[in-house]
């Protein structure tokens, strides 16, 4: 039987008045222009992928502009006359003083004040080691600021000075040329994104920030400019927005549900576990162990997964198999060589962007296939808290968590704790009940054995894991960031219309 995702509805429903779209649709003369701005294979493919594109239709125009050098050649036709696809216009960094520095004094700042637990654990673990001294004197300044309650004061000064600085002459004149009724930035906490942002808020063009992850307000740095509307996934991630930038709460906050998804819910990109396991060199009728890498950036997991590779080659766990996924955004963290040597069980999962730099990577066709298959066939998933559990949940996948340091010495033990059992954004995942947390490499491949043998185990909990994550299952999510685009349109230009009326 072909596996396909349950559709799962958000009981806390949509933010996105539809009866309103259709009304205001009917009253707008020609399509709305929108500039959808991407700059990470992550959000690219929703634009190409998801139901997002067939949602455009005649209601949006849209001009996608990208840094992914290989979009830039994809086939027109093969994308509709709603979107075309441009060069992402040239940016530059600002300068280190005094505006760099002044954004780590207020990313301090709002650290000291809110104390996240995740910004706080990576303090402690990883910026305390490695911010230069000149950086770290920042820090006094911070305190005093945050215990004065003068965070939002600093970072509305900060949003018009950084204003002054133009990091990006070109994108101001592709936009005075040929102004859109908005922009749309889906990477908002990214180096290239904020630049074109900026240029848009000077020339009064609205805009709407897409928030990519579950993670994005709890973890990322500061989001300085405002924006006149924002997308989320979920309710929990409209209230994280809330309380992490309090200016949300002043415009409208979208639930969209993760249009990234809509591609597990497209028959187009099933496959057939022979044909699956053709491609990726497994035997289709031996189960497989998927293994998929988080970012090498935080964490080396190599050393657990040669552990789990070489009892899978032993026939410790039975006769299955290994199937070994990198980041989609990265190379490093693996040594291909070592694993080849362990046999034919072992295969390491080629995502074809070695050698690209991050910003210029993108997902082709085949791509999406492997993805959304690699976790339909799978018979479950071992990660280190990473979005690939939501992946494997929602195809109702067990899912196993490492809750330590995989790497020799353990040097992040700790923030693997925290990661896991505070973070803002994973703990209620790991409370949810729809994974298993193990302790250690015995405990790693003790959990593999038990999922084997009764895949259904914590089947419920994974899936409301998912739903609450997600906050829509069935699809349909890149329809409904059209429909907060035109709503949003909609309500800008009727406010705009009210304050151009004469008065008496």
């Amino acid at each position: 039987m072909e596996l396909q995702p349950q559709v799962i509805f958000s009981k806390a429903g949509a933010s996105i008045d539809t009866t309103t779209i259709m009304e205001s649709t009917e009253t707008l003369n020609d399509p709305v222009k929108a500039v959808v701005l991407s700059s990470s294979l992550l959000t690219e493919r929703i634009f190409l992928y998801s139901s997002f594109l067939e949602a455009l239709k005649a209601r949006v125009k849209a001009d996608l502009w990208t840094t992914s050098a290989k979009n830039l050649h994809i086939d027109q036709q093969a994308l509709s006359s709603e979107m075309t696809v441009d060069s992402f216009p040239a940016v530059k960094p600002f300068k280190q003083f005094p505006y760099t520095y002044l954004r780590r004094l207020n990313e301090y700042v709002w650290d000291y004040r809110l104390k996240p637990p995740s910004r706080m654990g990576m303090i402690k673990e990883i910026r305390d080691r490695n911010t230069r001294f000149h950086i770290r004197t920042l820090y006094a300044p911070a305190r005093i600021l945050a215990a004065l309650r003068m965070e939002q004061v600093l970072e509305d000064w900060l949003e018009e000075f950084l204003l002054t600085y133009p990091r990006s002459p070109e994108s101001k004149l592709r936009l005075e040329s040929n102004p859109p009724d908005v922009v749309l930035s889906t990477g908002s906490f990214r180096f290239e994104e904020p630049a074109v942002a900026a240029e848009a808020r000077k020339l009064n063009i609205p805009t709407l920030a897409f928030i990519t992850s579950w993670d994005n307000p709890s973890t990322k740095n500061r989001m300085v400019y405002k924006y006149d509307g924002y997308l989320v996934w979920s309710e929990i991630m409209k209230q994280d927005m809330h309380h992490f930038f309090k200016e949300s709460r002043e415009v409208p906050v979208y639930i969209t549900g993760a249009p990234q998804f809509d591609v597990f819910f497209q028959q187009r990109f099933y496959e057939s576990r022979e044909d699956f396991c053709a491609r990726n060199q497994l035997s289709p009728d031996k189960p497989f162990i998927l293994y998929a890498l988080g970012s090498p950036n935080l964490f080396l997991e190599e050393a657990s997964i040669y552990y789990l590779a070489k009892r899978v080659a032993e026939g410790e766990l039975g006769d299955v198999q290994l199937l070994i996924r990198p980041h989609p955004l990265h190379d490093k963290g693996l040594d291909a060589g070592i694993f080849k040597q362990l046999g034919p069980r072992i295969i390491i999962q080629d995502n074809g962007q070695g050698g690209l730099s991050v910003p210029t990577r993108a997902q082709t066709e085949q791509n999406i296939h492997d993805w959304v298959n690699t976790f339909r066939h799978c018979a479950l998933l071992v990660n280190l808290s990473s979005t690939a559990a939501i992946d494997a949940a929602i195809f109702d996948k067990p899912i196993i968590n490492l809750d330590y340091d995989p790497e020799p010495g353990q040097s992040r033990q700790r923030l693997v704790k925290e990661i896991n059992h505070t973070w803002t954004h994973f703990k209620p995942v790991v409370d949810s009940g729809g994974m298993l947390l193990v302790n250690d490499d015995a405990e790693m491949v003790e959990a593999v054995k038990a999922y084997l043998l009764n895949p259904g185990l914590h089947r419920e909990e994974r899936r409301r894991m998912a739903e609450m994550v997600c906050g829509f299952l069935d699809g349909r999510c890149g329809e409904r960031m059209v429909d907060a685009i035109l709503e949003f349109v909609e309500m800008k230009k009727k406010r705009k219309n009210k304050h151009s009326l004469p008065t008496n």
